[in-house]
């Protein structure tokens, strides 16, 4: 066999990688209705909205000393971040210059919903420092939207980005496979639906059930079928196979990105970059701790009123930060290097590694490609299983 046959998609790191800078996350929690499967944090009241903006000014104002270095991303995340105006994009804008450095060409994504994206708002957005939309789209079918509770319907979906693209290059969507009831056949003509449009980057998600959302108490009484992992397995075979088909490599398991179109913020998320999140529920790392804000946005306000910040915050272990490399790794293209585990956390580790990944090495789930081990396309939709079994829970 040759590698070829094993591997993702690439055998070469992004140029570059190594210097993607450090990331800012800006999470807007406010939603116009509920997802019924989402449970990240988010408020469908906008009442304390122009609060909330000036809180996030606030924070960054605060906790501008704790990363160092330049912005190379600066990241929209909610909720739904296309629910702000011009002046709220630029008071947050002017906060960022006043504190921090920036890159001369910063990525600079906005997640948006696409019944926000009329051509006067895409138009807005264009004239703002938003080089990059993240569209949520979903499906392209009716029938999925309504489970969803989507705001948008399918016209919706597919004019938005016929704008978009008038106003943006670097446009991402997200798609959800795995739904109840979506057959092989649909979800093939959602991707085609994608490509059609010329999109040059695809994030997609297996259709997960959280605890307590509405997708939980629909199964549970039967309203909706339960979700099934071989249906997922089956529309992420396909997906895998068109993409690559169509010149998108597989960069980081739910990514798809055409040359030139990886996400930096992605990129960097996953291959260990340092980054630093602003808002309510909005995460922190810096390669030695971890810390999250407060979950509760008039708490948030408050805190941050008082000149108070919000937040928890863990220090990584030795044990943790390995832990953390393997399962970030093995999602992406560029795989685990033995000689970093070696000289990050020392010949045991790398060991350790390398006794716990031979099964699945002799399997072809894993396949080692000199100093790399790499997740084969055999193994892609077993990853997050693949790293935990190299995961570490202690090591004398």
């Amino acid at each position: 066999m040759k590698i070829e046959d094993f591997l993702q998609d690439s055998k070469t790191p992004p140029s570059g990688a190594g210097g993607l800078g450090i990331g800012l996350y800006i999470h807007i929690p406010f939603c116009k209705q509920a997802c019924h499967y989402c449970d990240f944090h988010f408020s469908t009241s906008l009442k304390k909205k122009d609060q909330l903006v000036e809180a996030l000014c606030n924070e960054l104002i605060l906790r501008k000393n704790e990363i160092s270095g330049v912005l190379q991303t600066i990241y929209f995340g909610g909720g739904t971040p296309s629910l702000l105006d011009a002046d709220e994009l630029e008071r947050i804008f002017k906060t960022i210059d006043a504190h921090f450095e920036i890159s001369e060409n910063p990525e600079i994504t906005l997640e948006a919903n696409p019944d926000d994206l009329t051509e006067e708002k895409l138009k807005m957005l264009s004239e703002s420092r938003i080089n990059r939309l993240s569209i949520g789209v979903q499906s392209f079918f009716e029938e999925d939207l309504k489970l969803m509770n989507r705001a948008h319907n399918a016209d919706e979906a597919v004019r938005c980005l016929e704008l978009a693209k008038a106003y943006f290059d670097n446009i991402s969507i997200d798609l959800i496979y795995g739904m109840p009831d979506m057959t092989n056949e649909r979800w093939k003509e959602n991707l085609d639906s994608a490509l059609e449009l010329n999109i040059p980057h695809i994030s997609s998600y297996a259709l997960t059930v959280e605890p307590n959302t509405a997708l939980q108490k629909f199964i549970e009484k039967g309203v909706v079928k339960p979700v099934d992992d071989a249906v997922a397995q089956a529309h992420f075979e396909i997906l895998v196979d068109t993409m690559q088909q169509a010149g998108f490599e597989n960069y980081e398991f739910s990514n798809f990105g055409k040359p030139g179109y990886f996400s930096q913020n992605n990129t960097a998320y996953w291959t260990g970059k340092a980054y630093l999140g602003i808002g309510p529920s909005a995460h922190s790392y810096d390669g030695n701790t971890r810390s999250w804000n407060i979950n509760n946005n008039p708490k948030y306000i408050r805190a941050i009123e008082a000149g108070e910040l919000p937040v928890e915050r863990e220090t990584l272990s030795l044990t943790d930060k390995y832990n953390e490399y393997v399962m970030t790794g093995l999602r992406t293209i560029w795989g685990i290097s033995l000689s970093k585990i070696e000289e990050s956390f020392g010949l045991k580790f790398k060991e350790y590694a390398l006794q716990q990944a031979e099964k699945h090495l002799e399997e072809h789930l894993l396949f080692r490609d000199g100093d790399r081990i790499v997740v084969t396309k055999k193994g892609k939709f077993l990853s997050d299983g693949l790293a935990s079994d190299l995961f570490l829970l202690n090591l004398s």
